[in-house]
């Protein structure tokens, strides 16, 4: 059965909303965890982390990167910063140090210092954010295309994986998927790793 993205996102939205902070914290912990036991996240130099849109129960990714930090693993985590443009992001080394400012969404973002900025050729993973997705790894996200340009700059061999909060199995498909979206490797639920390829 193929359903819209429109229709996908507005019923997660609403399933998301009506989570506890408590929820969202235990399924964050377990994503977390699924995330650490079935990808080798020590193997990698760099990973994309987004950092969470607290008023829209987005999964909480700082008890991961807090773990990177506390564990000493090698890999470096890097945030995401909107650009003046309103549609592009740039992105940036995130240390237990890095001074954060909220963006007009109310997203925390690290501070964009050109010392630090990580362009997307060098990540190894980048853990996306989303509402839904197929299974062929297509996502709804919130519409922006933030994302998709992003991930379609990212050099062949980077893993994409999706991140959602809810524990939602893929949907057979999406009626609307567009040439310029850029499927995703695999995506985490609370309970289960999809993978896609």
């Amino acid at each position: 059965m193929e359903t819209t993205k429109a229709a996908l996102r507005r019923a997660a939205l609403a399933r998301r909303r009506a989570l506890t902070s408590a929820e969202v914290a235990q399924r964050s912990r377990q994503l977390a965890n699924l995330l650490f036991a079935h990808f080798p996240v020590a193997q990698w130099r760099w990973l994309h982390v987004f950092l969470p849109l607290a008023r829209k129960n987005e999964p909480d990714t700082w008890p991961l990167i807090h773990r990177i930090w506390d564990e000493k693993l090698p890999v470096r985590p890097a945030a995401p910063v909107v650009q003046p443009d309103g549609i592009s992001l740039k992105h940036y080394e995130l240390t237990p140090t890095t001074p954060l400012l909220t963006d007009r969404w109310g997203i925390p973002e690290p501070l964009a210092d050109p010392a630090t900025e990580v362009a997307p050729a060098q990540l190894d993973a980048v853990l996306v954010p989303l509402l839904a997705c197929d299974q062929q790894g297509q996502r709804v996200g919130y519409g922006g295309g933030f994302y998709d340009r992003f991930l379609a700059e990212c050099r062949p061999g980077t893993l994409f994986i999706g991140l959602n909060i809810l524990d939602d199995e893929p949907v057979l498909s999406l009626a609307d998927v567009l040439p310029t979206d850029v499927p995703l490797h695999a995506c985490l639920t609370p309970s289960q790793v999809w993978n896609f390829r």
